[in-house]
Protein backbone atom coordinates (compact mmCIF):
# COMPACT_ATOMS: atom_id res chain seq x y z
CA UNK A 1 0.00 0.00 0.00
CA UNK A 2 2.92 2.31 0.93
CA UNK A 3 4.45 1.33 -2.41
CA UNK A 4 1.67 2.50 -4.04
CA UNK A 5 1.13 6.12 -2.63
CA UNK A 6 4.87 6.55 -3.47
CA UNK A 7 4.24 6.17 -6.98
CA UNK A 8 1.15 8.00 -7.14
CA UNK A 9 3.12 10.75 -5.69
CA UNK A 10 5.59 10.12 -8.00
CA UNK A 11 3.37 10.31 -10.98
CA UNK A 12 1.77 13.35 -9.89
CA UNK A 13 4.88 15.07 -9.63
CA UNK A 14 5.75 13.64 -13.23
CA UNK A 15 2.87 15.20 -14.74
CA UNK A 16 2.97 18.56 -13.04
CA UNK A 17 5.87 19.23 -14.49
CA UNK A 18 5.41 17.23 -17.75
CA UNK A 19 5.09 20.74 -19.74
CA UNK A 20 8.79 21.69 -19.16
CA UNK A 21 9.67 18.39 -19.79
CA UNK A 22 8.51 18.29 -23.27
CA UNK A 23 8.94 21.06 -24.72
CA UNK A 24 6.77 23.70 -23.42
CA UNK A 25 7.16 27.65 -23.43
CA UNK A 26 9.92 28.89 -22.17
CA UNK A 27 9.26 32.15 -20.38
CA UNK A 28 12.70 34.54 -21.13
CA UNK A 29 14.15 35.92 -18.78
CA UNK A 30 13.63 39.09 -17.29
CA UNK A 31 15.83 42.13 -19.07
CA UNK A 32 16.30 45.44 -17.57
CA UNK A 33 14.85 48.19 -20.12
CA UNK A 34 17.78 49.53 -20.25
CA UNK A 35 19.79 46.33 -21.15
CA UNK A 36 16.99 45.54 -24.15
CA UNK A 37 17.36 49.21 -25.24
CA UNK A 38 21.32 48.76 -25.31
CA UNK A 39 21.35 45.76 -26.92
CA UNK A 40 18.57 46.70 -29.84
CA UNK A 41 20.97 49.90 -30.70
CA UNK A 42 24.00 47.64 -30.77
CA UNK A 43 22.43 45.74 -33.14
CA UNK A 44 21.37 48.75 -35.75
CA UNK A 45 24.94 49.75 -35.47
CA UNK A 46 26.10 46.24 -36.56
CA UNK A 47 23.01 45.97 -39.37
CA UNK A 48 21.24 43.27 -37.86
CA UNK A 49 17.99 44.97 -38.35
CA UNK A 50 16.21 41.70 -38.02
CA UNK A 51 17.44 41.50 -34.68
CA UNK A 52 16.93 45.17 -34.05
CA UNK A 53 13.35 44.54 -34.85
CA UNK A 54 12.84 41.70 -32.12
CA UNK A 55 14.60 43.69 -29.66
CA UNK A 56 12.54 46.93 -30.46
CA UNK A 57 9.24 44.48 -30.03
CA UNK A 58 9.90 43.39 -27.05
CA UNK A 59 10.90 46.59 -25.26
CA UNK A 60 7.80 48.17 -26.17
CA UNK A 61 5.89 45.14 -24.76
CA UNK A 62 7.73 44.66 -21.66
CA UNK A 63 7.59 48.46 -21.02
CA UNK A 64 5.10 50.46 -23.09
CA UNK A 65 5.08 52.91 -20.66
CA UNK A 66 8.98 53.20 -19.53
CA UNK A 67 11.82 55.56 -20.36
CA UNK A 68 13.31 54.40 -23.81
CA UNK A 69 9.36 53.58 -25.27
CA UNK A 70 8.89 56.18 -27.33
CA UNK A 71 12.33 56.46 -28.47
CA UNK A 72 11.84 52.95 -29.11
CA UNK A 73 9.14 52.90 -31.41
CA UNK A 74 11.01 55.68 -33.71
CA UNK A 75 13.87 53.38 -33.55
CA UNK A 76 11.58 50.53 -34.67
CA UNK A 77 10.06 52.52 -37.44
CA UNK A 78 14.11 52.88 -38.74
CA UNK A 79 14.17 49.33 -38.32
CA UNK A 80 11.35 48.17 -40.31
CA UNK A 81 12.41 50.39 -43.26
CA UNK A 82 16.05 48.65 -43.04
CA UNK A 83 14.66 45.81 -43.09
CA UNK A 84 13.00 46.07 -46.00
CA UNK A 85 9.54 46.20 -44.56
CA UNK A 86 7.79 48.89 -45.69
CA UNK A 87 4.24 48.22 -44.57
CA UNK A 88 4.95 47.58 -40.98
CA UNK A 89 7.58 50.64 -40.85
CA UNK A 90 4.53 53.02 -42.51
CA UNK A 91 1.91 51.65 -40.02
CA UNK A 92 4.74 52.43 -37.11
CA UNK A 93 5.11 55.84 -38.48
CA UNK A 94 1.23 56.31 -38.70
CA UNK A 95 1.12 55.23 -34.90
CA UNK A 96 3.82 57.48 -33.78
CA UNK A 97 2.48 60.32 -35.32
CA UNK A 98 -0.89 59.73 -33.91
CA UNK A 99 -0.03 58.95 -29.89
CA UNK A 100 2.74 61.55 -29.86
CA UNK A 101 1.59 64.53 -32.28
CA UNK A 102 4.02 67.25 -29.85
CA UNK A 103 6.83 64.50 -29.98
CA UNK A 104 10.15 66.97 -30.21
CA UNK A 105 10.80 64.42 -32.75
CA UNK A 106 7.92 64.26 -34.86
CA UNK A 107 9.70 65.29 -37.92
CA UNK A 108 11.77 62.45 -37.98
CA UNK A 109 8.73 60.24 -37.66
CA UNK A 110 7.32 61.68 -41.50
CA UNK A 111 10.56 61.74 -42.82
CA UNK A 112 10.95 57.96 -42.15
CA UNK A 113 7.50 57.37 -43.78
CA UNK A 114 7.87 59.47 -46.33
CA UNK A 115 11.23 57.82 -47.17
CA UNK A 116 9.92 54.11 -46.64
CA UNK A 117 7.22 54.87 -49.54
CA UNK A 118 9.78 56.71 -51.60
CA UNK A 119 11.87 53.25 -51.42
CA UNK A 120 8.85 51.20 -52.03
CA UNK A 121 8.61 52.81 -55.21
CA UNK A 122 11.43 51.96 -56.70
CA UNK A 123 12.00 47.85 -56.77
CA UNK A 124 15.27 46.28 -56.71
CA UNK A 125 15.52 45.96 -60.70
CA UNK A 126 13.76 49.53 -61.09
CA UNK A 127 17.42 50.88 -59.19
CA UNK A 128 20.01 49.20 -61.33
CA UNK A 129 17.81 48.72 -64.63
CA UNK A 130 16.92 51.25 -67.09
CA UNK A 131 13.23 50.92 -66.47
CA UNK A 132 10.95 53.65 -67.00
CA UNK A 133 8.93 54.07 -63.65
CA UNK A 134 6.77 56.59 -65.04
CA UNK A 135 4.03 54.37 -66.44
CA UNK A 136 4.08 52.35 -63.12
CA UNK A 137 1.09 53.25 -60.51
CA UNK A 138 2.51 55.99 -58.31
CA UNK A 139 0.18 55.18 -55.65
CA UNK A 140 3.95 54.88 -53.16
CA UNK A 141 5.27 57.89 -54.93
CA UNK A 142 2.52 60.08 -54.01
CA UNK A 143 2.09 58.84 -50.34
CA UNK A 144 5.81 59.87 -50.03
CA UNK A 145 4.87 63.28 -51.51
CA UNK A 146 2.26 64.15 -49.19
CA UNK A 147 4.72 62.75 -46.24
CA UNK A 148 7.52 65.19 -47.25
CA UNK A 149 5.28 68.03 -47.78
CA UNK A 150 4.01 68.11 -44.45
CA UNK A 151 7.26 67.99 -43.07
CA UNK A 152 8.18 70.86 -45.28
CA UNK A 153 5.17 72.35 -44.50
CA UNK A 154 4.68 71.70 -40.37
CA UNK A 155 8.81 71.76 -39.99
CA UNK A 156 10.65 73.93 -42.38
CA UNK A 157 13.35 73.91 -40.11
CA UNK A 158 13.90 70.26 -39.39
CA UNK A 159 17.12 69.29 -40.24
CA UNK A 160 16.00 66.43 -42.28
CA UNK A 161 13.76 69.33 -44.91
CA UNK A 162 16.95 69.96 -47.38
CA UNK A 163 16.91 65.92 -48.27
CA UNK A 164 13.10 65.71 -48.23
CA UNK A 165 12.37 68.86 -50.56
CA UNK A 166 14.87 66.83 -53.23
CA UNK A 167 13.20 63.67 -53.00
CA UNK A 168 10.11 65.90 -53.69
CA UNK A 169 11.90 67.47 -56.31
CA UNK A 170 11.96 63.95 -58.36
CA UNK A 171 8.87 62.98 -56.73
CA UNK A 172 7.07 65.77 -58.72
CA UNK A 173 8.66 64.77 -61.72
CA UNK A 174 7.61 61.44 -61.58
CA UNK A 175 4.50 62.31 -61.04
CA UNK A 176 3.84 64.93 -63.75
CA UNK A 177 4.84 62.74 -66.31
CA UNK A 178 2.85 59.73 -65.32
CA UNK A 179 -0.30 62.11 -65.94
CA UNK A 180 0.85 63.09 -69.40
CA UNK A 181 1.41 59.56 -69.93
CA UNK A 182 -1.99 58.81 -68.98
CA UNK A 183 -3.14 61.75 -70.65
CA UNK A 184 -1.90 60.62 -74.58
CA UNK A 185 -3.34 57.41 -73.85
CA UNK A 186 -6.42 58.93 -73.33
CA UNK A 187 -5.95 60.91 -76.29
CA UNK A 188 -4.76 57.46 -78.58
CA UNK A 189 -8.52 56.29 -77.13
CA UNK A 190 -10.67 59.42 -78.38
CA UNK A 191 -10.93 60.33 -74.89
CA UNK A 192 -10.59 64.49 -75.35
CA UNK A 193 -11.84 65.60 -72.05
CA UNK A 194 -10.28 63.28 -69.93
CA UNK A 195 -7.11 63.74 -71.45
CA UNK A 196 -7.09 67.69 -71.20
CA UNK A 197 -8.26 66.68 -67.63
CA UNK A 198 -4.90 65.19 -66.91
CA UNK A 199 -3.01 67.86 -68.54
CA UNK A 200 -4.82 70.98 -66.88
CA UNK A 201 -3.93 69.10 -63.79
CA UNK A 202 -0.33 68.51 -64.04
CA UNK A 203 -0.17 72.63 -65.21
CA UNK A 204 -2.62 73.74 -61.93
CA UNK A 205 -0.48 71.05 -59.46
CA UNK A 206 2.33 70.00 -60.75
CA UNK A 207 4.01 73.08 -62.69
CA UNK A 208 7.72 74.11 -63.22
CA UNK A 209 8.38 70.17 -63.67
CA UNK A 210 9.85 68.41 -67.04
CA UNK A 211 6.51 67.13 -67.92
CA UNK A 212 4.90 70.95 -68.20
CA UNK A 213 5.46 72.00 -71.85
CA UNK A 214 4.03 68.26 -72.77
CA UNK A 215 1.19 68.88 -70.19
CA UNK A 216 -0.16 72.10 -72.32
CA UNK A 217 0.46 70.18 -75.72
CA UNK A 218 -1.98 67.72 -74.56
CA UNK A 219 -4.32 70.20 -73.20
CA UNK A 220 -4.34 72.08 -76.73
CA UNK A 221 -4.69 69.03 -78.79
CA UNK A 222 -7.44 67.95 -76.76
CA UNK A 223 -9.63 70.67 -76.51
CA UNK A 224 -8.50 71.33 -80.75
CA UNK A 225 -10.31 68.08 -80.98
CA UNK A 226 -13.35 69.11 -79.04
CA UNK A 227 -13.53 72.14 -81.22
CA UNK A 228 -13.03 74.44 -78.09
CA UNK A 229 -10.67 76.83 -79.40
CA UNK A 230 -10.54 79.52 -76.89
CA UNK A 231 -8.91 77.36 -74.52
CA UNK A 232 -7.00 75.32 -76.68
CA UNK A 233 -5.58 78.78 -78.40
CA UNK A 234 -4.88 79.55 -74.26
CA UNK A 235 -2.96 76.24 -74.15
CA UNK A 236 -1.12 76.98 -77.08
CA UNK A 237 0.47 80.41 -76.08
CA UNK A 238 0.83 79.65 -72.61
CA UNK A 239 3.22 76.83 -74.24
CA UNK A 240 5.18 79.18 -76.59
CA UNK A 241 5.37 81.87 -74.38
CA UNK A 242 6.82 79.80 -71.66
CA UNK A 243 8.82 77.41 -74.20
CA UNK A 244 9.09 79.36 -77.10
CA UNK A 245 11.52 76.32 -78.74
CA UNK A 246 9.35 73.70 -77.88
CA UNK A 247 7.64 71.45 -81.28
CA UNK A 248 4.23 71.74 -81.07
CA UNK A 249 2.61 69.14 -83.31
CA UNK A 250 -1.21 68.71 -84.54
CA UNK A 251 -2.87 65.95 -82.95
CA UNK A 252 -3.27 63.49 -86.05
CA UNK A 253 -6.06 60.84 -85.39
CA UNK A 254 -5.11 57.48 -86.77
CA UNK A 255 -8.37 55.96 -89.18
CA UNK A 256 -8.71 52.52 -88.10
CA UNK A 257 -10.38 50.20 -90.29
CA UNK A 258 -13.02 48.40 -88.90
CA UNK A 259 -11.43 44.80 -89.38
CA UNK A 260 -8.77 46.36 -87.17
CA UNK A 261 -11.03 47.75 -84.83
CA UNK A 262 -12.91 44.19 -84.42
CA UNK A 263 -9.49 42.83 -84.59
CA UNK A 264 -7.79 44.91 -81.92
CA UNK A 265 -5.05 46.15 -84.44
CA UNK A 266 -4.30 42.86 -85.22
CA UNK A 267 -5.65 42.92 -88.61
CA UNK A 268 -6.52 45.44 -91.05
CA UNK A 269 -3.69 47.82 -90.61
CA UNK A 270 -1.46 49.67 -93.02
CA UNK A 271 1.74 48.23 -91.78
CA UNK A 272 0.38 44.48 -92.10
CA UNK A 273 -0.44 45.38 -95.91
CA UNK A 274 3.03 46.13 -96.34
CA UNK A 275 4.95 43.83 -98.80
CA UNK A 276 8.23 42.13 -97.10
CA UNK A 277 11.79 43.30 -99.08
CA UNK A 278 12.40 40.81 -102.02
CA UNK A 279 15.65 38.88 -102.60
CA UNK A 280 17.53 39.82 -105.36
CA UNK A 281 15.57 39.52 -109.16
CA UNK A 282 18.79 38.32 -110.81
CA UNK A 283 19.51 35.41 -108.15
CA UNK A 284 15.30 34.41 -107.68
CA UNK A 285 14.73 33.79 -111.40
CA UNK A 286 17.72 32.27 -112.20
CA UNK A 287 16.20 29.58 -109.31
CA UNK A 288 13.31 29.23 -110.76
CA UNK A 289 14.39 28.82 -114.04
CA UNK A 290 16.99 26.36 -112.88
CA UNK A 291 14.05 24.28 -111.17
CA UNK A 292 11.67 24.41 -113.91
CA UNK A 293 14.73 23.14 -116.33
CA UNK A 294 15.03 20.37 -113.54
CA UNK A 295 11.77 19.06 -113.08
CA UNK A 296 11.35 18.81 -117.63
CA UNK A 297 14.73 16.67 -117.46
CA UNK A 298 14.43 14.44 -115.33
CA UNK A 299 13.40 11.06 -116.11
CA UNK A 300 11.09 8.62 -114.14
CA UNK A 301 13.67 6.47 -112.95
CA UNK A 302 15.42 9.26 -111.38
CA UNK A 303 12.34 10.32 -110.12
CA UNK A 304 11.32 6.79 -108.37
CA UNK A 305 15.17 6.57 -107.16
CA UNK A 306 15.26 10.26 -105.91
CA UNK A 307 18.53 11.19 -108.07
CA UNK A 308 20.46 8.38 -106.59
CA UNK A 309 21.36 6.21 -110.06
CA UNK A 310 21.05 9.80 -112.25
Amino acid sequence: MRLVKIVGIVTLCILASGCSWFGGDKEQPDIPEQQLYEESIAALEKADYQLAVDKLQLLEARYPFGRYSEQAQLELIYAYHKNYEPEAASASADRFIRLHPSHENIDYAYYLKGLTAFEQDRTFFERYLPIDITRRDPGAALSSFESFSTLLNRYPDSKYAPDANKRMIFLKNRLATYEVNVARFYMKRGAFVAAANRGRYVVENLQNTSATPQALAVMYQAYTELGMTDLANSARDVLLTNYPDYDLKTYRKENKTLLETATFGLLGSSDAAATPPSRPTVNSNAGVTQDKTEKTERSWFDRITFGVFE
